[in-house]
């Protein structure tokens, strides 16, 4: 959720981000109703409640001919905290569920609008040329046995696939890759739980609008993460972290589980948009202060990867209205892919400021020169994806040969046994 005082003081800030967000300014005038009805429904509460003590008082210090009706009266007036009680808890309810609908408060100079009206902010490496009709990543995949569609369907349906041979080694060699590079940029590595709890999976906001992306076990209450986001968010769930050493940097290695739901007739050909892949995700506890900069060293570390592996792409700075309800910010990388004339996401990085935190309750002490310990306050979360399956696609369109041979770039071949190109199978 977003800073109550901030929604009680400054209602036309939060209107101003839900509008470039392409959502009703009414909705902060709904939420602010619910709270000053919560509010007025606990006061009501807690004055009762105390009259009820003070008559409890009052029945004990009574003569004995004055206490039946003091004892009737203290009925009565039972009767009545139990419904304030009961109206504070339906007045709660409505508060969370207006509140639920503000979501993150956008970062000064994202731009407004949705899906297409981004920002362009730079581009690396040109357009790759062909002196033969190149092959999309599918087929390439077929020749060198790395990528086996078919059976994906016949084993679990459509948008599942099998990495196999050098399919299966060279998704290793990314994610190691980029494991390398985590450690060396101070990250501990983790491999957490693809299932979570409900709470977990509210918390870092995937149950709002994209909820039907996300599978859940009925049974057991729990859900499939689409991203190690989600366990790594819930890693310091209720908890006051020590900041003063710097940042907490996790990367987590998992694989990811998305329903896709929505996305019919889209990418159906080979694993751009599929059901399950793996997946290397940063993610990040630090100060409100520090969190701008940090965003932009998450950045610089996905594009180091992409510059390593010969990819060209650009980054450009996603539109209020395709945040998703957690991110105040987020920048994606985009890679060329050739064969359809257009850069794909690859990588995206967020900097969801407190808001997750706070539907967590993960706080920190800041430092103080003297005196007494500083109140706790909330961290600062963000994400950003290192290495992906989908990296697959861009890797094996830009570096194929005419003979159907795809050329390893150079930062890979120690994870690939010194090989140097990929050669189509028999």
């Amino acid at each position: 959720m977003i800073d109550l005082a901030l929604l009680r003081d400054n209602p036309e800030l939060v209107k101003r981000s839900q509008t470039a967000r392409g959502e009703s300014p009414d909705t902060v005038d709904r939420a602010l109703a619910a709270d000053r009805a919560r509010r007025a429904a606990l006061t009501t509460f807690e004055e009762l409640r105390a009259a009820q003590n003070a008559h409890g008082k009052k029945v004990a210090q009574a003569p004995k001919e004055e206490k039946a009706a003091l004892v009737a009266e203290a009925k009565t007036l039972s009767e009545q905290v139990k419904q304030a009680q009961a109206a504070v808890g339906e007045a709660e309810a409505s508060a969370d569920e207006a509140l639920a609908v503000i979501e993150n408060i956008v970062v000064d100079g994202v731009p407004s609008g949705g899906e297409d009206d981004f920002v362009t902010l730079r581009t690396h490496g040109g357009e790759p040329t062909f002196d033969f009709e190149p092959l999309d990543h599918l087929a390439i995949g077929e020749k060198l046995g790395a990528i086996d569609m078919e059976r994906g369907a016949k084993v679990s349906g459509a948008r599942f696939y099998f990495l196999t041979g050098i399919g299966a080694r060279l998704e290793i060699a990314i994610m190691s890759l980029a494991l390398d590079r985590a450690l060396q940029a101070g990250f501990t590595p983790i491999i957490p739980p693809t299932l979570v709890r409900p709470e977990v999976m509210h918390g870092t906001g995937f149950l709002g609008k994209h909820s039907a992306e996300v599978y859940h076990l009925d049974e057991q209450d729990l859900y499939l993460v689409g991203t190690s986001e989600v366990p790594l968010a819930g890693y310091h769930m209720g908890e006051i972290i020590d900041l003063d050493r710097g940042p907490k940097r996790y990367a987590g290695w998992s694989t990811c589980y998305r329903s896709e739901a929505g996305s019919y007739g889209k990418d159906t050909r080979g694993i751009i948009r599929v059901h399950q892949f793996n997946k290397l995700e940063m993610f990040v506890y630090t100060t409100p202060e520090a969190a701008e900069e940090e965003h932009l060293r998450l950045v610089a570390l996905q594009e180091g990867m992409l510059q390593d592996l010969g990819l060209s792409y650009r980054v450009i700075d996603v539109a209020a209205g395709d945040l998703g309800s957690s991110a105040a910010r987020k920048y994606d990388v985009e890679a060329w892919v050739p064969t359809q004339g257009s850069y794909r996401e690859l990588t995206s990085t967020s900097n969801c400021t407190t808001y997750q935190a706070r539907r967590l309750d993960i706080r920190y002490r800041p430092a103080v020169e003297s005196g007494a310990p500083a109140k706790a306050q909330h961290v600062a979360t963000l994400n950003g994806t290192l290495a992906t399956t989908r990296w697959i696609v861009a890797l094996l369109e830009t570096h194929q040969r005419a003979d159907g041979s795809v050329t390893v770039p150079e930062v890979l071949r120690p994870y690939l046994g010194g090989l140097e190109v990929m050669e189509p199978v028999a």
